[in-house]
């Protein structure tokens, strides 16, 4: 069995597509088997659904729409998918997020990350444990982290600190091993894939596949990251979005998919 994975949005547009497709920060994929069609993340508006058009591809038969976590980057195209849509992420997707400065009784709000998006209208499966989607996709719910970074701040009023706890992954359980696709990474990318292989049972990775958040990582994170790799012998890695170019420099043979590209896994 093969999956097929349309990237409908990301980052960098690929140079031999339509010249219509729309680029932009954020991420959305369209991931298929023989049973199943998910729809991963959604970017920040309709052009998601813009350059499915122009791949000539169809969102209304979707088995569900999943949503990493609340940044407006991955949820804010939620107002243009189809009506009913099954809807799948963490119970802390709409909450309000800001990325802040911090100081001793004081908190600087510098850039509002969430959107007040309409839920009521779809199918809302919220869940903050491990959610089987179909035959072979899971929904990670939350995954465990020691000792997490924060991100901003939550709330209006009495902030707190965000850790984007809401942050989740798609699993596909192949016949090679796990292929994961991860939203942002936010919750590490060691953590994310050891949180995997716990819960499916699974240890070896065929595919990770979306943003790891290494665009300004440290070099001592990027090192520790790449011996992880080194160890765990992924067959394909595969960074896009908030990879970045200095992280994808220190990632061994990966390939860094763009919009309008397609790959098929084994």
């Amino acid at each position: 069995m093969v999956i097929k994975i349309n990237v409908l949005l990301e980052n960098r547009l690929n140079a031999s597509a339509k010249n219509l497709l729309h680029a932009k920060a954020g991420l959305s994929l369209l991931i298929q088997d023989e049973n199943d069609s998910i729809l991963f993340d959604t970017g920040p508006d309709d052009s998601f659904l813009h350059n499915a058009a122009l791949m000539g591809i169809d969102l209304t038969q979707l088995t569900a729409a999943v949503l990493s976590h609340g940044h407006y980057d991955h949820c804010g195209g939620v107002p243009w998918l189809p009506e009913n849509c099954r809807i799948v992420c963490h119970p802390l997707v709409a909450e309000k997020r800001y990325a802040a400065v911090r100081f001793p009784g004081f908190t600087a709000r510098i850039k509002k990350l969430s959107l007040n998006n309409d839920y009521s209208r779809y199918r809302m499966e919220y869940s903050a444990t491990p959610l089987h989607l179909g035959e072979r996709f899971i929904w990670s719910g939350e995954i465990p982290v020691a000792h997490p970074r924060a991100y901003g701040v939550m709330g209006d009023k009495n902030a707190t600190v965000d850790y984007v706890k809401d942050e989740g992954v798609l699993i596909y359980k192949s016949e090679h091993g796990l292929v994961i696709f991860i939203g942002c990474g936010h919750r590490g990318l060691i953590d994310i894939v050891r949180h995997c292989q716990r819960i499916t049972g699974i240890n070896h990775i065929h595919a990770l596949f979306g943003g790891f958040h290494l665009r300004s990582a440290s070099p001592r994170k990027l090192w520790a990251i790449r011996q992880f790799l080194d160890d765990l012998k992924p067959d394909k890695i595969m960074g896009c979005h908030c990879t970045g170019k200095w992280g994808s420099l220190w990632l061994p043979n990966s390939v860094n998919p763009a919009t309008g590209d397609v790959y098929v896994l084994g």
